[in-house]
Formats: structure tokens, C-alpha cells, sequence
């Protein structure tokens, strides 16, 4: 994490003046109604859709897997609405991070909360099992009143002054960031009841990195979830947030703790979260980050499904 909390203005590089144009972007939408921003996101989307051609790649790769039910034209309007949405999750990240806390909570409904205050009376801490859609910055300051202590992990990234306005606009409302795969930070957070954001649905080929099926296709994956789990004695519940189709808010969504939960089965317990997680992207599958390529990295003879033919 950033040290000192150091001041944007060491970043007066040209490296880093289009950081400065995104920056700049966010703190101003923020001032405009919900329905404005939303616009100018989708405008800003389907730009994106034309000039990222690489994302747009790995976006249809993605979605020709995980929906062979669709057509050709079907997944590509799909793969539009989805790059509509990353172009909102700009607005959206920026008022997670510098808007009003007061307005998201206005804006968020949070269904299952009494399953998250049940989970927090016992007194051993709750992982919060979520994913990488794009609306995941925003609804931190709807879930903090309900949190003695909101954690989560973050990655660095490779842009310095991108990281210093990660961590402040994360650092209003999450108490703790902890490294990516600080399992140590992470149980000890556990042990003082705190409340874990934790998003383990992307490519993983570490240690504790299994195939486990994502919409039915193997895809190498964090089974980690079950054994902090088990070792801490926390109660794990599914975490999603959706946008609402008309634009009027967004809805979270906290599961009902599994049964039987965690076994001593790693791989069948993280293709249980797997199939909560592809149950909910199926109710707003534009909303789910396609650009990452989930099935990277996968053990001969499966074939990669992002290699472009000769």
C-alpha cells in the first residue's frame, strides 16, 4: 500500500497524464445526476468497444464458452452491452470512491442482511465470497454501516499514481487493505470478527489453484475460500451487486450461508461458489467482467481458448 499517503502531484510526468484525464473524469462526473453519468458511461463504453479490440477479443472468446446456447449475434450484442457497462463502472468506481456516501445508500438496497448480522454474532468473522462485475467498487459504502470492520485484498498495479488513488478511494469506506493472496492478514482480520470482500474468481494458477468448472468448462481457480474457512471458523456468504435494468440503482444480494460448508473437499466446495457465482452472472451476464481471461493458464490437452487462429 501507497506510504505517507503521498500527494497526487509528484505525478506531473507525461506518463501519467492520462492517469491525470482519468482522474480528472471521475471527480467531475460525480457531481452529475445518476441518469447523466449513466449516459455519459454508456458513450464512454461503446468507444471502448471500437478502440479495445485485444478486451473484445478475450470478451468474445469468453462468451462463446460460457454461452453456446446463444447465437453469433446474440453474444455479440451481448459483448456490447457489456463494454456499455464497463464504461459505466467508471462513473460508478468514482462514486464509491469520491461521491456521496449518503446518495449509494439511497441508491443500494441490500437484500440478506440479517443473514450477514447472524453471521457476525458468532463471532468468528465472515468472508464475503464475491466477483469481479463491474459495479464491485461501488456499493462498499452501503455495506460499511452493517461491518464492526470491512476488509478486503487488493493488487497492486503496475501505475504508481493509479495505486495512490486506489488505496484513498477504497480507504473511505474499507477499514483494512490487505495484499493479494495475504492469507496471513486475511484470518487475522478473521479472528477480530471483521467482514472480508474477498473476490477469488479470476485465473489462479498458484498454490491452491484447482480446475474447477465456470459455466461448465474447466478453469483454473482460487479454491482457497473453503480452507481459510475451516481454518478460522468463518462463516462464508455469497456477495453480488447488480446494477437495475431501468438505471434507477443497484441491488445487493447476500446469500443464505451453504450447508455443509466448508468440507474437507477443496475442489467441491469451490465448485459450489462457482456455480452461486455463474447463477448470478446469468441474471445480468453484461455485468460480469469479461475482459479477464478467466480460462487462462489451463494443463494440456485443453486447449487455449484465446490463441488467435494462424
Amino acid at each position: 500500500m501507497p506510504a505517507n499517503n503521498p500527494s497526487l502531484l509528484r505525478f506531473w510526468t507525461p506518463g501519467y497524464w492520462f492517469t491525470w484525464l482519468v482522474y480528472l473524469y471521475m471527480r467531475g462526473i460525480v457531481l452529475l445526476p445518476l441518469a447523466w453519468q449513466l449516459v455519459l458511461g454508456r458513450a464512454l463504453g461503446r468507444c471502448l468497444n471500437i478502440v479495445l479490440y485485444p478486451k473484445r477479443h478475450i470478451a468474445d472468446r469468453n462468451l462463446a464458452v460460457c454461452f453456446p446456447e446463444l447465437t453469433q449475434a446474440e453474444r455479440k450484442q451481448l459483448r456490447r452491452k457489456h463494454f456499455e457497462s464497463i464504461g459505466m463502472s467508471v462513473g460508478e468506481m468514482a462514486m464509491g470512491w469520491f461521491g456521496s456516501k449518503a446518495r449509494i445508500r439511497e441508491l443500494v438496497t441490500i437484500n440478506g442482511i440479517e443473514y450477514l448480522q447472524e453471521a457476525l454474532g458468532k463471532g468468528n468473522g465472515v468472508i464475503l465470497f464475491s466477483a469481479h462485475f463491474t459495479t464491485f467498487e461501488f456499493d462498499f459504502a452501503a455495506l460499511k454501516p452493517y461491518c464492526p470492520k470491512l476488509c478486503a485484498m487488493y493488487r497492486d498495479q503496475r501505475n504508481e499514481m493509479w495505486n495512490v488513488i486506489m488505496h484513498r478511494g477504497r480507504g473511505q469506506n474499507i477499514d483494512e487493505l490487505f495484499p493479494k493472496n495475504s492469507v496471513r492478514a486475511m484470518v487475522k482480520a478473521l479472528k477480530d470478527n471483521a467482514v472480508v470482500w474477498y473476490a477469488p474468481d479470476q485465473s489462479y494458477r498458484k498454490k491452491y489453484g484447482a480446475l474447477v468448472p465456470f459455466f461448465g468448462e474447466p478453469a483454473m481457480t482460487n479454491t482457497a475460500t473453503s480452507r481459510i474457512a475451516a481454518m478460522t471458523g468463518a462463516t462464508v456468504l455469497t456477495y453480488f451487486c447488480r446494477r437495475r435494468a431501468d438505471g434507477s440503482g443497484y441491488v445487493v444480494d447476500i446469500g443464505a450461508p451453504l450447508d455443509d460448508f466448508p468440507t474437507d473437499d477443496l475442489i467441491a466446495d469451490t465448485t459450489r461458489l462457482m456455480e452461486a457465482l455463474a447463477d448470478y452472472v446469468r441474471d445480468c451476464p453484461d455485468q460480469y467482467c469479461w475482459i479477464h481471461q478467466r480460462f487462462k493458464g489451463r494443463p494440456e490437452p485443453l486447449p487455449d481458448i484465446y490463441r488467435k487462429p494462424a
